[in-house]
C-alpha cells in the first residue's frame, strides 16, 4: 500500500489548543491502516536498545550524563528505512524509537542507585540488577498507560513536549524529504558540531558566569551571587520548543534559589556568627551552598507539585479506576461508537491485571532476592508502589513541560523516606542501605520510564499510530535493555570500579551521592533536615495559589541555574520570531520553521553527544582542559552563542507562508 498522506507534514493544529469542537486529525488517521509492528521496527528496535543501553550506561557512569536516546535513534531509523527504501515507514519508525528508547530511561533508573551498592562495598548480583532495573521498567509503563489519554490528547497545545515535537519533526521530515530535511540537516549539523567543539574540543566554554569580570568575582565572594548560563545549542533549542511562558516559569524558580535563598542563607550566617565569629558559609562556594541545602528546598517543591498534580488529576485517576471496574466486572459502555484505532489503549483488565503480577514479582523478589522479612518486605513493597504511582504523574509532567525529568530528585526523596521507614522498623545497617537502594533503583527506573513513555506516546499520537502496540511492545524493549545495563554496570565494575579505592574509577556521580546519602540515614536516630522539604512545600503551595504552575516553578529550584537561562533565550528568540511582523500567517510558518531549527539543534547535540562519548570510550581525549576554564574561552562562548542566535532568527525569518 502507498503512502498518500495530503498534508506536507503536521496538521497545523499540531502544536497550539484546540478550538471548542475542534479535533486534532493526525497524519495518519484513524481510518488508514498501514505497517507498524513488523519484523524490519521490532528487530531494529531491539537492537537499538541493545546498543543504546551499553552506551548511555558507560557515558553516564564515565560523565554522568545519560544522553537521550529518543533522537539519536530517530535520525538512524530514518536513515535505515531511506537506505533500504521501505515504504509505509514512518508508523515502523515509531516502533523502532520507542522500543529503542527503553534504553536511555532504564538506564538512568539503573545508573543513579544500583553502582552506590559496589561504592559501599556491598554483594550485588547481576539477578539484583537486572530485576530491579525490569520491574521498575514494567512498573512505569503500567502506571502511565491510564494517564495516556489525559497528556496526549485531553491536554493537547498546553504542554509543549519539547522531546517529542523535536524527535517527530525529526521522523515527518525524514518520511516527506524536501527543502524542510535539508532545513533539518543544516541546523542538525550545526547544532551538532557547535556542541562537539565545546563537550569534545573545549575550544570555548560550555558555562559562562558573572565570574570571568572582576567585580564579578567580587560579588560571588562577598555575597554568593552568580549568574550563569549554558551555551550548548542543545539546551537552547530545548528553549525555543518550550516557548517564554514555562521558560519564564522555571527561570523564575531557579533566580529564587541562586538571587535570594543562596545569598540569604550566607547572610544569615554572618549574622549568626557576629563580628568575631566565623560565617559557616563564607568558605563555601555558591554551588556547595545549592547542592546541600537550596536543592532540598527544589526537591520538596517538586514532591509538594507531585501532591497538587494528585489532586488536579483525582477526576482522572478516579475515571481509571472506575473504567477498570466496570470492565472487570462486566459493566459495558452504554455508547456503541468504537474507539478509534488511534484512541486504543491496552485493555484496561490487562492493564490492572499486569499491575498485580508485577506488583507480586516485586514482592518475591524483594523476599527472595533482597532477602527481607515478610513485614519488613511488605512495607518496602508499599513505598515502591506509592511513590510510584503517585510521582508518575510528576515524571510525566516534567518531561512534558520541560523535557527534564527530575527523577533524581525524586529518587533522593524516595531514597530519604524508605531509610527512615524502614530504621523505624528496625530494617537498618547493611541491610538495610542495600534495601533502600534496590527500592530506590526500582522507584527511580518507574519513574524515568514513566517520563521517557509519554514522550513516545505523543509522538504516536501526533502522527497515527495505535498507542496500544506501542504499550505492548514497550516491554520487549524493556527487558533487552535491563538485561544489557545489568551486564554493563557489572563489567565497568569489574573492569573500572566506582569507589575512590579503584586505580582509575568512574565517576557514577549521581550513584556516589546517593552512597554518601544513605550512610547516614540508615540508623534509628538519623538526621533528616525536613524543615527543607517544608520550606520547598509551603513555596510549592504558594506559587499554585498565585496561578503559576508548582512544578516548573520547583524544577527551577532544583535544577542549576546555567541549565535554566538558555531556556529563558531559547523562549525569548521563540516569542521574537512569532510576533516578529503583522501577518499571523506569515509569523506561524517562521515560528515552524524555527522550530524544526531547534529540533535540529537537539538532535544534532543528541548525535554528536553520542559520538563524543564514543570517542572517550576509545581513549581519544581531544579536550582542551586548559584553555575551556580560560577567561577568554568564556568570552569565545558568548561570542559563538550570539552567532548560534543570530543563525536561528536568520533562517527562520526566510520561510514563506505555505512553503
Amino acid at each position: 500500500m502507498e503512502n498518500n498522506f495530503t498534508q506536507k507534514g503536521l496538521p497545523e493544529n499540531s502544536y497550539r489548543e484546540l478550538q471548542q469542537g475542534e479535533e486534532y486529525i493526525p497524519v495518519i488517521p484513524a481510518n488508514k491502516i498501514i505497517p507498524e509492528v513488523t519484523y524490519w521496527s521490532v528487530f531494529w528496535g531491539l537492537f537499538m536498545a541493545l546498543i543504546f543501553s551499553a552506551a548511555a550506561a558507560y557515558s553516564g557512569l564515565k560523565i554522568g550524563q545519560v544522553f537521550e536516546a529518543a533522537i539519536p535513534i530517530s535520525i538512524l531509523a530514518v536513515g535505515l528505512s531511506t537506505f533500504a527504501k521501505k515504504k509505509n515507514s514512518l508508523s515502523q519508525n515509531v516502533i523502532i524509537q520507542s522500543i529503542g528508547a527503553s534504553s536511555g530511561v532504564i538506564v538512568a533508573g539503573a545508573i543513579f542507585t544500583i553502582p552506590g551498592l559496589y561504592i559501599l562495598k556491598l554483594d550485588v548480583s547481576f539477578f539484583q540488577v537486572f530485576l530491579s532495573s525490569l520491574l521498575g521498567g514494567f512498573l512505569g509503563i503500567l502506571f502511565l498507560i491510564p494517564f495516556r489519554k489525559y497528556f496526549v490528547k485531553d491536554m493537547h497545545g498546553k504542554f509543549p513536549f519539547p522531546e517529542a515535537t523535536a524527535t517527530t519533526e525529526i521522523l515527518i521530515t525524514g518520511e516527506r524529504g524536501g527543502k524542510q530535511a535539508g532545513v533539518l540537516i543544516v541546523s542538525g549539523l550545526i547544532g551538532g558540531f557547535y556542541d562537539f567543539i565545546i563537550t569534545s574540543l573545549g575550544w570555548w566554554s560550555e558555562v559562562v558566569t558573572t565570574r570571568m569580570f572582576a567585580f564579578g568575582e567580587g560579588i560571588y565572594n562577598d555575597f554568593k551571587l552568580v549568574f550563569k548560563i549554558n551555551t550548548l545549542s542543545m539546551i537552547f533549542g530545548l528553549g525555543y520548543i518550550i516557548g517564554l511562558k514555562f521558560a519564564t516559569i522555571i527561570c523564575a524558580g531557579s533566580f529564587l534559589s541562586y538571587f535570594v535563598m543562596i545569598p540569604l542563607i550566607n547572610q544569615i550566617g554572618g549574622i549568626v556568627a557576629g563580628p568575631d565569629g566565623t560565617n559557616f558559609f563564607a568558605n563555601m562556594g555558591a554551588e556547595q551552598i545549592f547542592r546541600d541545602y537550596v536543592r532540598h528546598i527544589g526537591i520538596g517543591g517538586i514532591a509538594m507539585a507531585g501532591v497538587i498534580g494528585i489532586l488536579k488529576s483525582s477526576k482522572i485517576i478516579g475515571s481509571a479506576f472506575s473504567l477498570a471496574f466496570n470492565e472487570i466486572f462486566g459493566k459495558k459502555k452504554t455508547s456503541g461508537e468504537e474507539t478509534p484505532r488511534t484512541q486504543k489503549d491496552m485493555k484496561i483488565t490487562f492493564n490492572v491485571i499486569f499491575i498485580l503480577l508485577t506488583v507480586i514479582a516485586i514482592f518475591i523478589f524483594l523476599l527472595a532476592g533482597v532477602h527481607l522479612t515478610l513485614t519488613h518486605a511488605i512495607i518496602a513493597l508499599l513505598v515502591v508502589v506509592i511513590i510510584s504511582f503517585l510521582f508518575t504523574t510528576v515524571a510525566a509532567n516534567a518531561i512534558a513541560i520541560v523535557g527534564t525529568n527530575p527523577v533524581s530528585g525524586m529518587t533522593l526523596m524516595t531514597l530519604i523516606l524508605s531509610s527512615f521507614i524502614l530504621a523505624k522498623v528496625g530494617l537498618t545497617g547493611n541491610q538495610g542501605i542495600v534495601s533502600a537502594l534496590i527500592i530506590g533503583g526500582i522507584v527511580c527506573t518507574a519513574l524515568s520510564m514513566a517520563g521517557g513513555f509519554i514522550t513516545d506516546l505523543k509522538i504516536g499520537y501526533w502522527l497515527g499510530n495505535t498507542p496500544y502496540k506501542q504499550e505492548s511492545w514497550k516491554f520487549l524493549g524493556t527487558i533487552v535493555s535491563a538485561a544489557t545495563v545489568g551486564a554493563v554496570i557489572l563489567i565497568l565494575n569489574e573492569t573500572y570500579g566506582f569507589s575512590p579505592d579503584n586505580v582509575n574509577p568512574l565517576a557514577a556521580p549521581q550513584a556516589n551521592a546517593m552512597a554518601a546519602v544513605i550512610q547516614p540515614l540508615m540508623s534509628p536516630d538519623a538526621q533528616i533536615n525536613w524543615i527543607l522539604y517544608l520550606v520547598g512545600a509551603i513555596i510549592a503551595l504558594i506559587v499554585n495559589a498565585v496561578g503559576i504552575t508548582p512544578l516548573a516553578f520547583a524544577l527551577g529550584m532544583y535544577l542549576p541555574l546555567e541549565l535554566n537561562t538558555p531556556l529563558l533565550a531559547g523562549g525569548l528568540v521563540a516569542y521574537f520570531i512569532k510576533s516578529s511582523s503583522k501577518d499571523d500567517a506569515l509569523n506561524q510558518a517562521r515560528y515552524q520553521r524555527g522550530t524544526l531549527i531547534a529540533s535540529g539543534f537537539i538532535a544534532g547535540g543528541s548525535l554528536f553527544g553520542v559520538i563524543g562519548a564514543l570517542l572517550r570510550f576509545l581513549g581519544l581525549d581531544l579536550f582542551n582542559q586548559g584553555w575551556q576554564a580560560t577567561t577568554g574561552a568564556e568570552a569565545l562562548a558568548i561570542i559563538m552563542f550570539a552567532l548560534l542566535i543570530v543563525y536561528i532568527v536568520w533562517d527562520s525569518l526566510r520561510a514563506k507562508v505555505n512553503q
